[in-house]
């Protein structure tokens, strides 16, 4: 079974954790044979190692991680592979892989032309 992790920044406000938890059950619509779930790399619950594990206990054997970030930064590029890489230590026989942030796709140019034109 192949699970999808969207891991985003994270936040103390209640309203960016609801919006993360509103696309995972989004995605978890348009994915029905996958196991969905949500984390954060900072600042909340679940972290990225404990939705990883929670992947694997629903009896994932593929890992994709969605990195719900704009820029390929640190977390991204860094941070995100090197908690894959300890997963797969913890897990062994799992495969994990880490894809890109969502950066100048053409879609989120038309959300950002969409955003501006709904600006007051």
């Amino acid at each position: 079974m192949r699970a999808v992790l969207i891991v985003d920044h994270g936040s103390r406000r209640p309203e960016a954790i609801a919006q993360l938890d509103a696309l995972v059950t989004l995605v978890r619509a348009r994915l029905p044979g996958d196991f969905v779930t949500g984390a954060h790399l900072e600042l909340a619950a679940p972290s990225v190692a404990e939705g990883l594990d929670a992947c694997v206990a629903a009896g994932a054997r593929e890992i994709v991680i969605h990195p719900f970030l704009l820029a390929p930064g640190q977390h991204a590029i860094e941070d995100l592979p090197r908690l894959a890489n300890a997963a797969v230590r913890r897990h062994p026989g799992v495969s994990i892989c880490v894809g890109p942030p969502l950066g100048l796709h053409p879609h989120v140019v038309d959300a950002v032309l969409e955003r501006i034109g709904e600006a007051s």
